[in-house]
């Protein structure tokens, strides 16, 4: 019998990590999708080619797109990365971190694929939750794709399938995303989320998406297997 399919974003951190690993829980088989546009490291790109060979996926697609020459972000420009900031503070407006588009662009990448490879289902790992102010992860946008997405495809008008935008992790805690893949087998110490790691691909240990993972790991009641520039675990 053959197995479903799902594509999965995957940056190689908690939450696109934890998310291939509910998808692969599901049954299906997993095509992984990561992009290489022009973010200042590549890490997440070692990450994530990692995290796809640990979990047995069936194929790990890297793209090349250039958002570099768009800018607009830390990630992307000559802008620094904020450090140090408190919850409150991450919650007030959309950072300088957010890429503009970005998952736009990623979620149409893999619709083109999902309906190559004969896939319903993509998977996506944002959270509503703790995150830092995105407006492209919260369950509005999320279900505007969507409905895009079964408009846009030959797929969905030939009635073949209809495409569904999975967000398992969208209404949960970081402690809870990570209580949840420790449950399903993960080593977490695969796994990347610094924004403005070392030359040596240490984590800085003070931008909001490190500030974030040792919150989550805090809460979760585990230690945080990364190793970072400064500050500890």
């Amino acid at each position: 019998m053959k197995k479903k399919r799902a594509v999965v974003l995957s940056s190689g951190g908690v939450d696109s990590t934890t998310a291939m690993a509910i998808a692969l829980g599901e049954g299906y088989e997993v095509y992984s999708l990561s992009f290489r546009y022009g973010q200042r490291h590549v890490s997440e790109l070692e990450a994530a080619q990692r995290v796809g060979k640990a979990l047995g996926i069936k194929e790990h697609l890297v793209l090349d797109i250039d958002l570099k020459t768009i800018g607009g972000s830390a990630l992307t420009d000559d802008i620094d990365v904020p450090k140090g900031r408190g919850e409150e503070e991450m919650k007030r407006g959309v950072p300088v971190t957010y890429v503009p588009a970005r998952n736009t662009i990623f979620l149409s990448y893999a619709l083109a694929w999902a309906e190559v490879v004969g896939s319903s289902d993509i998977f996506i790992g944002v959270n509503a939750l703790d995150y830092s102010g995105y407006p492209d992860c919260r369950p509005e946008y999320i279900a505007a794709f969507e409905y895009m997405a079964n408009l846009a495809t030959k797929a969905a008008i030939e009635g073949k399938t209809k495409t569904r935008i999975r967000t398992p992790l969208i209404h949960m805690t970081k402690g809870e995303i990570i209580r949840r893949g420790l449950e399903l087998g993960l080593d977490y110490s695969i796994t990347h989320s610094c924004y403005d790691p070392s030359p040596e691909g240490r984590a800085c240990g003070q931008c909001d998406s490190c500030l974030l993972r040792k919150k989550g790991f805090s809460e979760a009641g585990v230690t945080d297997p990364t190793e970072y520039v400064s500050h500890g675990t």
